[in-house]
């Protein structure tokens, strides 16, 4: 295997690009966009579909049936404003699975449809620690939740005319950081740490001159955080699915942030087993550090892919992420790893 550090630099470099771009579900044109142009400048030619995801094919040179389709997604967890309140405050509906103990006291984004951009911060109710007595009592709920403007507003009327609506998109700060010791830090690494990932396989099979054993897509899709961003799309002649999502970590599990984790169950069901069998068979012979785990609060792409009626061969793959929907952690060997797993699933054998 060549040396994939400046891959893994490559990859980390547009990771940080892509999570300073706000893509909460229904929000994600800039990001796809990004996503548009960062193969574009590879040398490839992707295609935007209607649903507003990112369509690529690595492998041009591939006409053949039996091909495998990559799916990532660029959305992420988010809010919507729900209802101005009297006092100007705003009541947020959550897109995605956005939990109100992770988001209490975040800075956030007001996207408004027409009147540009406000800042503001997700707050409990009654917030100040030294006035409500039972702040420590109150379960964070949305109904107890609100988003406090970064405004001179006490009134839904000042509120309403600054051009803020029901139905305009919350943004919560991703905070990004990679420390010294190679852990990467933020918000949303589910699932633009794995987009970049495809990044980094797309520039190795451009600059490497892979050759690669059959037909393979990526997908790049913008409604997974609410469980249909794979359900369409799929090109023709593929024959084999495979998410590259984030790997769990966490208590009964094995997987690392350092390892790609190969999930052989999730919530939804077994993952085909041949494929199971094929990745873990393909980590084994490109030395790859791995773990084969079940997760048990989990859907993907691919099981929305399947359940809109496509008969595929389906997987999972991806980096180990700690603290998931929360403040999430990986690291650049997690990244590496699933990297190098992609590049060993899908090469010709002489190529690895």
């Amino acid at each position: 295997m060549f040396d994939l550090t400046l891959y893994t630099d490559f990859i980390l470099e547009k990771l940080l690009e892509l999570l300073a771009i706000d893509s909460p579900t229904g929000y994600t044109a800039d990001a796809a966009q990004y996503v548009f142009d960062v193969f574009s400048l590879l040398g490839y030619k992707p295609q935007k579909t209607i649903k507003g995801g990112i369509l690529v094919n690595l492998s041009q040179d591939h006409t053949e049936n039996g091909g495998l389709l990559l799916e990532s997604h660029v959305d992420t967890l988010g809010g919507m404003v729900s209802r101005i309140k009297s006092d100007g405050r705003l009541e947020i509906t959550r897109l995605g699975g956005m939990n109100p103990n992770n988001a209490e006291t975040e800075n956030v984004r007001i996207v408004t449809k027409f009147n540009g951009i406000y800042e503001g911060t997700c707050q409990l109710q009654n917030a100040s620690i030294h006035v409500n007595g039972k702040y420590n009592d109150i379960k964070r709920e949305w109904n107890t939740m609100e988003i406090v403007l970064d405004e001179d507003v006490s009134s839904k009327e000042e509120t309403e005319a600054l051009g803020i609506s029901v139905g305009d998109i919350i943004c919560f700060e991703p905070r990004s950081r990679i420390t010294k010791s190679g852990y990467i830090k933020s918000r949303f690494l589910d699932d633009k740490l794995s987009v970049a990932i495809l990044f980094g396989f797309a520039k190795a099979i451009r600059d490497e001159k892979l050759s690669l054993s059959r037909p393979v897509w990526v997908h790049v899709t913008v409604f997974e955080e609410v469980g249909h961003g794979g359900a369409a799309s799929v090109p023709a002649g593929v024959t084999e699915a495979i998410s590259v999502d984030m790997g769990c970590v966490g208590e009964g599990l094995s997987c690392t942030e350092k390892q790609v984790s190969i999930c052989a169950k999730d919530s939804g069901g077994p993952y085909s087993y041949e494929t199971v069998k094929a990745l873990t068979a393909a980590a084994k012979e490109s030395q790859v550090d791995y773990a084969v785990d079940i997760y048990p609060f989990y859907g993907s792409d691919v099981e929305a892919t399947l359940s809109a009626g496509h008969d595929l061969a389906f997987g999972l793959i991806g980096p180990g992420v700690y603290a998931s929907h929360g403040y999430e952690r990986s690291h650049r060997n997690g990244t590496e790893n699933t990297l190098r797993l992609l590049i060993g699933y899908t090469s010709e054998k002489q190529n690895v």
